[in-house]
């Protein structure tokens, strides 16, 4: 079996075991997906996580404290996420040097915390609160990470521990408790303490501000000073060897770290070179990376891959591709490594900019998916960009739309990947100007910059940017699963085409040539004629995901 259909098989195995299942949709999907009376009413302004790990026994205990803000009239609790089996202890009010004591309910996955002799409702409108919340558990051991989420428990080749967590989806109340909201980052960012016992490092988010000794714990302090998606927050425990270097950006130095297994350094420095090449290119096209203050990591994980904020994590065995393999089968994929260039392709979309429910992550995966085309263009020509950026279209299930389910913390199936990618492929295409598109690219990154966004919200941009009309194109590929099917005939000297599954008033500027002529014709829904001396030898441009019929 070729590679090309060896990896096909694997990404269509995958979207059909972790993307594509139907799922009985429940309250505790709602109490999750949902801005309900638990949460409507504040925001988080800043995160303290402090975790104490046990690695031994593979527990872990610690505190959360929660800074927030009063948006509208309190009401009379708040919904704080802590999934099973962790377990919420204690939950206080704090006022300067007082701490006030609440009372909390379970429900599930989630706390209601109240307080009948100071009542939540009686909280200032539009003020300032804090609460501080202490919890323990056994967090959920992580079944196929990153897509399975929960927490990864391993021994390094020299038989050291090596941990990690990867919460995507599953949601970061899978180890620590908070607002499991993907549209609430914390605006003031997080601070992360992780302590762990001497001669294991711990790594996490931002940037490191001291280690001290806590007992006979090490505390590693993290700071976050950008907003950051809650299943961002991460941390990373090993026998880890670091080294640091900066590069000259858009925005000045930015820095550059590398956290490697002992075993691993020697290869780690060889092949994360391609680091400031891919940082480089990214922000010509999409403008300055995010997250100057935190600063760029890649840091070894016991699992693929995974997006964290300025600590992504990279576990593609240092092969290119996908683990050796070419996605495209073009052999373009195999120049670079996948899980470097996708991961951190989410530090600006993903990260940067975030969906505010999950049902729009296709705005995640998709747009990111498309910045490998870009990092092919950039290291290998435009041709092989675009090369590569249409193979991946192979993988394209269209079994369900690319949008998935609102309120229910779901995101759409596996096509938010490859599908999304091609939207972004063909509005460059109908643009056809790649100086105009590049500023598109750039302005959604400066509209957008450290936002919750809904698809809605996107969609207005690109088609101001564009300058073209693109609701029928938007609600063709992002809400049905219909690829259109462009049908023409010639006769008589005519060329004759239409539209077949397509949605009202959709159309798309398409290249017609042949070997003695070349025009644009805009297909719709209706039959169209245009005189023909072409000869009947004729093609199409491939730049657009359709299917044509003669």
């Amino acid at each position: 079996m070729s590679n090309k259909y060896f990896l096909q098989l694997v990404f269509v195995t995958w979207y059909l075991l972790n993307a594509n299942t139907t799922f009985a949709y429940t309250h505790a999907d709602s109490l999750l997906g949902g801005n309900g009376r638990g949460r409507d009413w504040w925001d988080v302004q800043k995160y303290v996580l402090k975790v104490e790990f046990d690695t031994m026994n593979q527990s872990i205990k610690g505190s959360v404290f929660i800074d927030l803000k009063v948006l509208d009239q309190a009401k009379d609790s708040i919904q704080i996420d802590m999934q099973e089996p962790m377990v919420i202890d204690n939950v206080f009010e704090v006022n300067g040097f007082a701490f006030r004591e609440l009372e909390f309910e379970r429900e599930g996955n989630v706390y209601w915390v109240s307080s009948a002799h100071y009542p939540i409702r009686d909280w200032s409108n539009v003020g300032y609160h804090s609460i501080i919340i202490y919890y323990h558990g056994k967090p959920k051991v992580a079944v196929d990470p990153p897509w399975g989420g929960g927490f990864i428990w391993k021994k390094d080749s020299l038989g050291n521990t090596w941990a990690a967590v990867a919460c995507q989806g599953q949601g970061a109340s899978v180890w620590w408790p908070c607002k499991d909201a993907q549209w609430d980052e914390p605006d003031r960012g997080v601070d992360i303490h992780l302590m762990v016992p001497p001669g294991k490092e711990a790594i996490s988010n931002g940037k490191l501000v001291e280690v001290s000794d806590q007992g006979n714990l090490k505390d590693y302090h993290w700071q976050v000073t950008n907003p950051i998606n809650n299943y961002d927050v991460t941390f990373y425990i090993g026998n880890y060897v670091h080294w640091h270097d900066t590069l000259i950006g858009e925005k000045g130095n930015l820095d550059l770290d590398f956290w490697v297994l002992k075993n691993n350094v020697a290869k780690a420095k060889e092949h994360f070179a391609v680091v400031k090449q891919m940082i480089h290119c990214f922000e010509y096209w999409l403008g300055p990376y995010p997250f100057y203050e935190d600063g760029y990591k890649l840091v070894d994980a016991p699992y693929l891959g995974m997006e964290h904020q300025s600590a992504i994590a990279y576990g593609n065995q240092y092969k290119m591709g996908y683990r050796g393999f070419d996605k495209t089968g073009t052999g373009i994929g195999n120049e670079f490594d996948y899980i470097i260039i996708h991961e951190s392709g989410h530090e600006w979309f993903g990260n940067s900019i975030t969906a505010k429910d999950m049902a729009d992550n296709w705005i995640h995966e998709g747009i990111t998916t498309y910045t490998e085309s870009l990092f092919a263009e950039c290291l290998l020509g435009k041709a092989k960009g675009q090369e590569y950026g249409r193979e991946v279209w192979h993988s394209v299930m269209n079994n369900k739309p690319i949008i998935g389910e609102y309120g229910i913390s779901k995101e759409g199936p596996g096509d938010i990947y490859d599908k999304g990618s091609s939207l972004i492929f063909m509005i460059r295409a109908m643009m056809n100007d790649d100086g105009k598109f590049r500023l598109l690219l750039r302005g959604l990154s400066k509209e957008f910059y450290h936002q919750t966004v809904t698809t809605q919200q996107v969609e207005n941009y690109i088609s101001k940017a564009s300058g073209i009309e693109l609701k029928p194109f938007f609600n063709q590929y992002l809400r049905t699963t219909m690829i259109p099917q462009l049908e023409y005939h010639i006769k008589n000297g005519e060329l004759g085409f239409k539209f077949n599954n397509c949605v009202e008033g959709f159309t798309l500027p398409i290249s017609v040539s042949s070997g003695k002529k070349m025009l644009l014709i805009y297909p719709t829904s209706v039959w169209q004629k245009i005189d023909w001396e072409g000869g009947y030898n004729i093609q199409f441009a491939k730049d657009y995901l359709i299917k044509v019929k003669e």
